[in-house]
């Protein structure tokens, strides 16, 4: 397995594991993935990155900003996404660590997940790679889709804090 950064080339796989997690119910509160642009868009230039296993891509990590403040400037939301096929291989521990190492690379001090508090797998992947857990914001939103439409759900807030970027 290889990761590399994200290309547009990537979009068509990016977006099919990004729908396999909208399936599940328990990666987020979107109903459906953006088209490209829509991604692009709503993401940091860097970091995005992508795992790839022979010539598949089959996960992914991206940054948002969290504030157009300028002292907010080193503080982004991470996501991570592995494909159904290789869950449980260990793609997303060395994506998320590289994610991290490329966040720090591009001076970001604080990474934020939020997690919904059943994503279990998520929780525990976030906590080997140094993120702690801020606390659960209780009924943070109400679910518009699958399994869990109309009830509200509880998201547990991560963080990641660099050790070398923004320290004193």
């Amino acid at each position: 397995m290889i990761i590399r950064e994200m290309q547009v080339s990537d979009a068509s796989a990016v977006l099919e594991i990004y729908g396999e997690g909208i399936a599940t119910g328990h990666a987020t509160f979107e109903s459906e993935p953006p088209d490209w642009a829509g991604f692009d868009r709503k993401r940091l230039n860097a970091p995005r990155l992508v795992a790839e296993q022979a010539g598949d891509v089959v996960g992914w990590a991206a940054a948002s900003g969290v504030s157009d403040r300028c002292v907010y400037g080193g503080v982004a939301e991470g996501t991570v996404y592995v494909s159904a096929q290789a869950r449980g291989q260990g793609v997303g521990k060395r994506l998320l660590l590289a994610f991290v190492a490329a966040a720090e690379a591009a001076g970001i001090w604080t990474l934020n997940a939020g997690i919904f508090v059943e994503n279990t797998a998520s929780i525990r992947l976030h906590e080997a790679c140094g993120y702690r857990m801020v606390g659960v914001r209780k009924a943070l939103g109400k679910m518009t889709f699958g399994p869990m439409a109309g009830q509200w759900r509880d998201v547990a807030l991560m963080e990641y804090r660099s050790q070398t970027v923004g320290v004193d």
